[in-house]
């Protein structure tokens, strides 16, 4: 998953080598933690969050294999 983030994310923003991502694994969930320059902020959320939403929708996708739940939080 944090490589799917991670990919996602460098193609959409102007500094790809400022883009980090953790993963936080619990028992039933992961927590995924984006952080970009505070400059490509708007690429990532997109207008009205739908870039932001997508990145979910296809993370949640590749999550289902695995049975576990997966969030994604966009870090300033």
């Amino acid at each position: 998953m944090k490589e799917l983030v991670e990919f996602i994310a460098k193609s959409l923003v102007d500094k790809p080598e400022e883009v980090t991502v953790n993963e936080v694994e619990g028992e039933r969930s992961i927590i995924i933690e984006l952080k970009v320059d505070p400059e490509d902020m708007g690429k990532i959320i997109g207008k009205q969050g739908r870039i932001a939403k997508a990145i979910r929708t296809v993370v949640k996708a590749a999550a289902t294999k695995d049975n576990k739940r997966v969030v994604v939080e966009i870090l300033q």
